[in-house]
């Protein structure tokens, strides 16, 4: 799979739009392409272009390298006081009988069922339920802690935290030193969305804002933990808005170095408020994934998250930037599924990731949380 620099540089040359050139150039000296760049490489770009110039940036980070972890998922609940209109998940807290609940002992019955497995990372994130406190969840992480102290925590998203802190009356630094000490160890990237307030007001005016969402990843970053970013596209959302969320990103990052990937999300429009916008096409799936390898050089990782897209389709991306097809996943993600997924029943185990990865020549790299290797296939 090997891209030479010599293949990328006459590509590159051979290009006659003059600013397509300028930009590819920038990515072949290593420098960082500006905003402007990015609305460029989306409106102009072509598939193979952007392809060939994602695939050199991935395969000097990671040559071969396809990372994937053990994990599973708890969501501890889709009853939800917010209504984003994209979600097909939720159920508003007001029609809470169509949802459901888990206690503390049942997530942790969740966590014995993987006692004596190869799992290295448990995955919790739900809907944001007003009886399900910032002392609720300390509970939990405490219990997971002294049944598995090795089991890396990464759990909730800004949106959940921002709620649980306002109503338990305390600041996100105090929040999140409470939850670390409880045993959350990084956290995921979801709830960001769209970054741009124009955006963000059409279709998730309730919940936390972009400068919410990027205050509590700066304070856990802070606090020495990890996390990740998501940006979710395929709506209303222009070419400009996508730059400006990476753009944001990619800033908190050079302040902070806390962010370990980034996870395109691709909207799906099954029974949910947005369902008459169309959804995206593959060829527009693999230019995002593009343009966020070439926009975020500050990102070590880009990862695809293979239940979203289907197998084929993450198979695709390996070639247009992406180094991480995320996990085993080894139960039924709800949230994916109930909007539309590729995969109705997301599991795989290690064999057929690992197939899955060498089909396309690359090589699976097993990993933990925080992308240390585990195992080389």
């Amino acid at each position: 799979m090997t891209t030479t620099i010599n293949d990328t540089e006459a590509l590159v040359a051979s290009v006659k739009d003059a600013d397509l050139q300028r930009i590819g150039t920038k990515i072949l000296n290593d420098e960082r392409i500006s905003f402007d760049d990015g609305v460029i490489l989306f409106e102009r770009g072509s598939l193979a272009y952007l392809g060939a110039l994602a695939n050199y940036v991935r395969e000097k980070k990671h040559g071969d390298k396809t990372y994937f972890n053990r994990n599973f998922h708890i969501e501890p609940t889709n009853v939800c006081v917010f209504s984003c209109k994209f979600c097909s998940y939720s159920r508003l807290y007001a029609h809470k009988e169509e949802g459901w609940e888990l206690s503390i002992d049942q997530m942790l019955d969740i966590v014995k069922s993987y006692d004596g497995k190869p799992v290295t990372e448990v995955h919790i994130v739900g809907g944001v339920h007003p009886k399900m406190t910032l002392s609720f969840f300390i509970d939990l992480l405490k219990a997971i802690k002294a049944h598995r102290p090795e089991l890396h925590i990464k759990g909730f998203t800004p949106v959940e935290l921002d709620y649980m802190f306002r109503k338990a009356k305390v600041s996100t630094e105090e929040g999140m030193q409470l939850a670390h000490e409880a045993g959350l160890d990084s956290l995921p990237g979801g709830g960001a969305e769209i970054f741009h307030p124009e955006v963000r007001k059409e279709i998730c005016e309730d919940k936390v804002d972009a400068e919410g969402w990027l205050h509590i990843h700066k304070v856990a970053h802070n606090l020495g933990m990890h996390s990740n970013a998501t940006m979710l596209y395929g709506h209303i959302e222009s070419f400009a808005h996508r730059i400006d969320h990476m753009d944001r990103l990619r800033k908190l990052q050079d302040e902070t170095g806390g962010f370990n990937t980034f996870i395109p999300l691709k909207f799906r429009n099954k029974d949910n408020d947005m369902s008459h916008i169309p959804e995206s096409t593959t060829i527009e799936d693999m230019k995002v994934y593009a343009v966020a390898r070439l926009y975020l050089d500050n990102f070590p990782h880009i990862k695809a998250y293979w239940p979203m897209l289907g197998r084929k389709n993450a198979q695709l991306t390996l070639s247009f930037g992406v180094n991480d097809i995320d996990g085993t996943i080894d139960d039924t993600t709800k949230i994916y599924s109930m909007a539309g997924s590729e995969e109705q029943s997301p599991t795989m185990n290690t064999e057929q990731l690992v197939s899955l990865i060498k089909q396309v020549k690359r090589q699976p790299v097993e990993r933990d949380t925080l992308y240390n290797e585990i195992n080389v296939f």
